[in-house]
């Protein structure tokens, strides 16, 4: 805020007149410097704060404004925007180091795309949850959706590292992909169902403070089932299908 000592005018619009010989020690701003601003304050009761402000900045693109005006959009959507942006960088980031990560033990990309394929399922059930329940896509709810990465490649990870340890004793690609399955579906249940068991209470808002995590639990518990499935029978299927001329064991 410009102090009043420091406008070239007094606040009746008449000339001030300064005094030569006074030490000025503050910044005198020009008249074009100072503008009326107008604050216009929207509380959401119930809508997506990202679908609010798209409505509104459609609203402000399609009216025709006087000259000298000018409309922005600020406050909480300006950090959320901000958050976004980082959250992608972040998670592009982790990505890349995941790779890096998983080439060295395994040594081979066919098996990283194999640890991968219980993921997509697994965002469209997230996604699917949170559309059902009417939670927007924030923040939290990304972030779930980063921890279910880890969670479904995890359990992909037991089935495909146990299957090539079976290549190496001289099972065949079938039986390796069917024995590793058997043995690591108690291990993926309990872990999956622990995770659920877990995130409940927080999905369904029980407990005062909830409601800012219930996204991210629901993105997870929404999420987790039909990763599951796709782990227990799509990965060892594409065990099978990427390593069936291997006859020799590994």
């Amino acid at each position: 805020m410009v102090k009043e000592a420091a406008l070239p005018f007094t606040t009746t619009g008449e000339p001030r007149i300064i005094d030569p010989s006074r030490k000025v020690t503050e910044p005198i701003d020009s008249a074009a410097q100072v503008r009326r601003v107008l604050d216009i304050y929207v509380r959401p009761h119930g809508e997506d704060p990202g679908r609010l402000a798209t409505g509104i900045a459609g609203t402000i693109a399609t009216t025709k404004m006087p000259e000298g005006l000018e409309a922005t959009v600020r406050g909480s959507v300006e950090s959320m925007r901000q958050s976004l942006r980082s959250f992608a960088i972040g998670l592009s980031l982790s990505v890349v180091l995941l790779f890096l990560v998983l080439v060295a033990p395994f040594r081979s990309f066919v098996d990283l795309f194999l640890i991968l394929l219980a993921f997509p399922p697994g965002v469209t059930e997230a996604l699917l949850a949170l559309y059902l329940s009417r939670t927007p896509l924030n923040v939290m709810s990304l972030m779930g959706m980063a921890m279910l990465a880890g969670i479904t490649m995890s359990n992909s990870i037991l089935i495909v590292e146990f299957a090539h340890h079976l290549l190496k004793e001289g099972r065949d690609v079938a039986a390796a992909g069917v024995t590793s399955c058997a043995v690591r579906l108690r291990p993926i249940l309990m872990t999956t169902l622990a995770t659920i068991i877990g995130l409940l209470p927080m999905a369904l808002k029980m407990g005062e403070g909830s409601e800012s995590y219930a996204p991210l639990a629901l993105a997870l518990v929404g999420s987790l089932g039909l990763p599951v499935i796709v782990t227990v029978f799509i990965v060892p299927a594409g065990f099978f299908l990427a390593y069936r001329k291997r006859t020799e064991p590994r």
